[in-house]
């Protein structure tokens, strides 16, 4: 359902519709936010990945051949977006929730439980979670968005699985 209405939004707004490139990026602003947030560790530099984001989105749209490659092609645009701000600012850190949690920063208790959860994993397998159970990309897609080999992303994966496993429900496994 959301990929049709997404691609929907898309044709409407690469038809110079500006209120279906706005309902367009509502739709996705969720699953940017938890993309750039596991990235960058600042809220400014979330913001401005995402705003820079949708700027590139807008100004480029008419460059995106196959709509139903949208979802891949914005995530794209934003880690890069999230490695120019890393670069730009010298952090070589991504997020650290726990941190975030103890500053008070407002999470909902969806999105403070599916962080908790990735909390033990290494950073770069906690961004694989995401675009694998958020965004809901194939291991295949999240392998040439990475530019990592399908193999690596499966293994990284597991072993991500096997460590949320160990960490909140040692007696099962």
């Amino acid at each position: 359902m959301k990929r049709d209405k997404t691609e929907e939004l898309l044709l409407r707004a690469k038809a110079c519709d500006g209120d279906a490139f706005v309902e367009l990026m509502e739709l996705h602003k969720q699953s940017m936010y938890k993309v750039a947030k596991a990235y960058l560790k600042r809220e400014e530099d979330v913001a401005d990945a995402i705003s820079e984001t949708i700027l590139d989105c807008f100004e480029h749209l008419e460059s995106l051949r196959e709509t139903r490659y949208f979802g891949t092609w914005l995530v794209r645009i934003l880690i890069n977006n999230c490695n120019n701000i890393r670069k730009s600012n010298g952090r070589t850190e991504y997020m650290d929730q726990i941190e975030a949690i103890s500053q008070g920063q407002r999470t909902d208790d969806k999105t403070r439980a599916f962080l908790d959860y990735l909390e033990p994993l290494e950073e770069e397998d906690r961004l694989l979670m995401i675009l694998f159970y958020v965004w809901g990309f194939r291991t295949r897609e999240i392998a040439e968005l990475l530019h990592m080999k399908e193999p690596t992303v499966k293994s990284r994966m597991q072993r991500g699985r096997q460590k949320i496993k160990q960490t909140f429900f040692p007696m099962v496994v």
